[in-house]
């Protein structure tokens, strides 16, 4: 009985319209963002009416319309701490699963966005990490938005219009633009605090990979498994196929299977046709997006 409206990052909603149609059917309103919806949808589009937008865009435009209707709330799916503890169930899911088949797990990949389904995966066995068992997480991100890779470790705001409070995260700066990648899960300037404070204090660590080498990976995994993965979800694949490649033999890999790539054929038509485009955003560009960070006082 609640009604829903969605702000879908135009790129994605463009390259995935069979999205829309579902979240239609359920009876919810989609808008592609940036969108003439909001105040801060149409100044981004103002500035830019061809602009792809971001989860940062999207995230603002869903604030500000939560902000002005007192009975209208907001829903954030990732990137805050409280999110990523709800998301351990699946790293709970996966410790029964180890113990089901007497296994237990030296390395674990995942992609990384926000950080909710790479947390979600690596959070429960972060004790044993700490205890001292010899484990590792690694998040894989595409090198087209490589924010545990290339960004920094600092205070930015959560989205563009700098609604959200400061989190100290690793970021490209709020005002980043990431190019149309399929992968529009892990299109986000920043991370999740918990997550970046596990990697910049080496608890866990990052890789990043083009969009052709990921799409690659995924289609071995389909011949070989039958399972057709989402492009984000094929990032964790291809971290798995890195480190198997590396691993001293009797090494258990576990990586996150977060998602089905039903629903994104035409990225893996474009992919089989050669017209996929592997971007990775220049270092002066990104210095750039960092400049416009806030500058915070941090004690020691």
């Amino acid at each position: 009985g609640l009604d829903c409206t969605v702000y879908m990052v135009r790129c994605s909603y463009d390259q995935k319209p069979y999205r829309g149609i579902m979240i239609r059917a359920y009876g919810a309103e989609v808008y592609p963002s940036p969108s003439q919806q909001t105040r801060f949808g149409r100044k981004v589009l103002a500035e830019d009416p061809q602009c792809p937008g971001s989860l940062g865009v999207a995230i603002s435009e869903a604030i500000e319309d939560a902000a002005g209707h007192e009975d209208t709330k907001y829903s954030l799916g990732s990137v805050l701490n409280h999110v990523l503890l709800h998301q351990t169930i699946c790293g709970l899911e996966v410790q029964k699963q180890l113990e089901l088949v007497d296994e237990k797990p030296d390395i674990l990949t995942g992609c990384v966005g926000g950080g909710s389904n790479f947390a979600g995966l690596i959070l429960p066995f972060i004790p044993l990490k700490m205890a001292g068992e010899r484990l590792r997480f690694v998040g894989v991100e595409p090198k087209a938005c490589p924010t545990l890779t290339r960004g920094e470790y600092r205070y930015d705001f959560g989205d563009v219009a700098q609604q959200t409070p400061l989190l100290k995260m690793h970021t490209l700066g709020h005002g980043y633009f990431p190019p149309p990648i399929h992968a529009g899960g892990l299109r986000y300037h920043g991370e999740a605090p918990i997550v970046s404070h596990l990697v910049q204090h080496g608890l866990a660590e990052a890789q990043a990979y083009y969009q052709n080498e990921v799409f690659e990976a995924a289609r071995l995994f389909l011949q070989t498994e039958g399972f057709l993965p989402a492009p984000e979800t094929s990032h964790a694949i291809k971290g798995a196929i890195e480190a198997a490649k590396e691993a001293e033999p009797g090494t258990v890999i576990v990586f996150l299977y977060s998602g089905h790539g039903l629903l994104d054929l035409a990225a893996y038509d474009n992919y089989l046709k050669g017209k996929l485009t592997d971007y990775a955003y220049p270092e002066e560009n990104i210095r750039s997006s960092l400049k416009a960070c806030p500058e915070v006082c941090e004690f020691p």
